[in-house]
């Protein structure tokens, strides 16, 4: 790749003296941002991968911004949070965002993902052979997958009113969404390391658990290691492996797999919570019951 290339992905803290040689011989074919890591890719995608208008006050869309990494949030065996900030050089507009990056095809994907795809099958007979073996173009077409999938459901659920964190947009097999934690970049706790406000909590959950039913959607992977608790409200995250409870073979087993995960948890913590009573709320709710 040319030199010059790689530069359009770097900002000015990434340059050594090579760097700024190359730069005096030939300014003109430098477009790096001022500062930062990189332009906001705000303008690569296009208005269907962009989150649900009206776009929210604090973000930054002007493509003016650059965005500067800040380090990891979280890693798994799917996927790495990135916490960015995006701002105009120069003034004050600025907002954190956290940004998930689906894993290569190099690395090891979706240790999980054998009964969640079940349901997601293309009308590409390639795509799906090269899926299910697991060749290089197919775990890329997995990334892009999982990517486009919890991508769709943050806008779906965000519009129902559901507590997800904005969907702000997808580029390629990255998803930058609304970051949740303190203005300074400390992420909220997981539900897992709260001990006040339980029985609050397990209302708000039973209550986002509900609404997911009744559009006959589960979470598919609920615990209390994917549930955020920011300034008393509960957030839900980790959402590529939403399930449709009526296509999916089955379904049902995984709205009462999350009921069981969620309400074990609680009631060990003192909460009246039966986990037998939320699966069955759940089915109902989803129609699966009379």
């Amino acid at each position: 790749m040319p030199k010059h290339s790689q530069h359009r992905r770097r900002g000015k803290h990434a340059l050594d003296a090579d760097d700024l040689e190359w730069l005096e011989s030939a300014p003109e074919t430098y477009d790096g941002p001022p500062e930062g890591d990189r332009w906001s890719t705000w303008d690569q995608s296009t208005p269907t991968e962009k989150g649900p208008r009206p776009y929210p006050d604090w973000l930054v869309t002007e493509l003016a911004a650059v965005d500067t990494e800040h380090g990891i949030l979280k890693t798994g065996k799917e996927a790495d949070v990135h916490l960015i900030s995006r701002g105009v050089p120069g003034t004050d507009r600025v907002c954190l965002l956290a940004a998930k990056r689906y894993r290569s095809a190099e690395h090891r994907l979706f240790h999980r993902d054998a009964g969640y795809l079940e349901g997601r099958r293309t009308r590409d007979d390639r795509m799906n052979r090269a899926m299910a073996g697991r060749t290089a173009f197919g775990k890329q077409a997995i990334a892009a997958q999982w990517a486009v999938a919890e991508f769709s459901a943050l806008c779906r659920l965000w519009e129902l009113g559901v507590p997800v964190p904005y969907p702000v947009q997808i580029v390629g097999t990255e998803i930058l969404q609304e970051f949740v934690g303190t203005h300074d970049g400390y992420a909220a706790p997981r539900l897992a390391q709260v001990t006040e406000g339980l029985g609050e909590l397990w209302e708000q959950l039973v209550a986002a658990m509900v609404t997911l039913a009744r559009e006959g959607l589960a979470h598919g992977d609920l615990s209390p290691y994917n549930l955020l608790v920011h300034e008393g409200r509960l957030v839900v995250i980790d959402l590529p492996q939403i399930v449709d409870v009526i296509a999916h073979p089955v379904g049902p087993s995984f709205l009462d797999r999350d009921a069981r995960n969620v309400a074990t948890w609680f009631a060990a913590k003192g909460v009246a919570a039966d986990p037998n009573a939320l699966a069955t709320l759940l089915r109902k709710e989803a129609g699966l019951l009379p």
